[in-house]
């Protein structure tokens, strides 16, 4: 895996490696943040469903928020939307400080709530903008480096988060994912690259919530390879509520705290930090390509989840995790670069919202689903009926995209006799 192309993107792209490093800011916080809440809401209420409840606001709000978002992205000055969502989140982040009890703790839900809508307004744009910052051809690599920065500060912030929670206090962990919020702010106001192209007078579109879902539908509907990209995250979700009994499983299966929920999300961000590089390297970023890796990345995922109850002990698990989302990383980035290609700019906002509402609603079921089940039974169980249901997913789509894998060689074909 070379990494020459994506230093040399960030050193002669400053516009580019603003918006990245704002990325890394802000993801760092929320990670530690996160850590922080699930180890207090089990620490309050002794409940898996409740603490679920956290993963499941974080992506139910944006779920609902997302298809507006679309909608003002497409439409408004995207820098300035973005600057004044970071900034509108500080107070929100600071709001944790306020839960000191079990009988506060409604605030804390309050709080992750609106930091969700926020998400669902900043990440689509950024999403949307990402290729009017750099050139067709270093997009692949742009993408992998977005893709990447997600699951670098879910490996370091949760890792950190969960010592900072225990040395420090959970209110230092909060006062941070605040912080993180202006560093990204003042990194996307010195952007000077337009994040959009021209519109036309008159061309803006009218900022209806259906709009986005309307668009979308109809994009998709004659394009069997945009269905498949659009369908591939979604397809994912229908089994990563597991993803929300790593909380279970560090603090009381393995007996870790804190400090156990921090180990097993850092192996899930780190997972996600090196598979989009290593499945780039060995599938390519053609069409045919994505679709190839996005069918490989289920397969890894649902190996390493299948094994993950079995592991004797906290580290092993780890591994499992990472190995897991190594899939779940990979299939992001490339659903996500294909989708970028795929779409006009005048549109983008309006197709990224309608792809991250999609699976970020399907989270938000699926992980209440293992809150639930983790309740009822034991919590090695409820992982294995997680696993079983995104294999299920994952066999649907797989299904699905073979009809995307002719379509691609039909134009590819007809390109040659051209």
């Amino acid at each position: 895996m070379q990494v020459s192309p994506y230093l040399s993107l960030l050193r002669h792209n400053p516009a580019f490696a603003r918006l990245y490093v704002a990325q890394l800011a802000s993801f760092a916080g929320d990670w530690f943040a996160t850590v922080a809440l699930l180890g207090m809401a089990l620490e309050m209420t002794g409940s898996s469903a409740l603490a679920s409840l956290v993963l499941a606001l974080q992506t139910g709000g944006f779920a609902a928020a997302a298809p507006l978002a679309g909608m003002v992205a497409d439409r408004l000055d995207r820098r300035r939307l973005m600057v004044a969502v970071d900034l509108a989140r500080i107070p929100v982040a600071l709001a944790f400080l306020l839960a000191t009890g079990p009988e506060t703790l409604w605030i804390a839900f309050v709080a992750v709530l609106l930091l969700a809508v926020g998400a669902a307004f900043f990440e689509p744009t950024s999403s949307a903008a990402l290729p009017n910052l750099v050139e067709a051809d270093e997009l692949p690599a742009a993408n992998v480096l977005i893709g990447s920065a997600w699951g670098t500060m879910l490996a370091i912030g949760a890792a950190l988060g969960g010592l900072v929670a225990v040395t420090l206090g959970r209110e230092a962990a909060f006062v941070i994912n605040a912080a993180s919020f202006a560093v990204s702010a003042w990194l996307i106001v010195g952007i000077r690259r337009p994040l959009q192209l021209p519109r036309e007078p008159g061309h803006a579109p009218r900022p209806r919530i259906t709009d986005a879902i309307k668009t979308a539908v109809s994009f998709a509907r004659e394009r069997r390879t945009v269905a498949t990209f659009l369908l591939t995250k979604t397809s994912f979700g229908i089994g990563t509520g597991i993803v929300a009994l790593l909380a279970v499983f560090g603090r009381n299966v393995f007996g870790a705290g804190d400090v156990g929920i921090g180990v097993l999300f850092a192996a899930r961000g780190l997972g996600a930090l090196i598979g989009p590089f290593a499945a780039r390297s060995l599938m390519g970023t053609d069409d045919r390509g994505l679709i190839r890796g996005i069918g490989w990345s289920f397969l890894v995922l649902v190996l390493g989840y299948a094994l993950f109850p079995l592991a004797p002990g906290i580290w092993l698990a780890a591994a499992l995790v990472f190995m897991a989302h190594c899939g779940g990383g990979a299939q992001w980035t490339f659903s996500t670069l294909g989708l970028q290609r795929a779409t006009p700019d005048e549109i983008r906002g309006r197709i990224f919202s309608v792809d991250y509402a999609l699976v970020t609603l399907m989270i938000a079921m699926s992980t209440l689903l293992a809150g639930f089940l983790a309740d009822a039974v034991p919590p090695q169980v409820a992982a294995w009926i997680m696993v079983t249901l995104v294999a299920l997913a994952g066999a649907a789509w797989f299904a699905f995209s073979r009809g995307a894998v002719a379509e691609t060689r039909s134009v590819d074909l007809a390109a040659e006799d051209r």
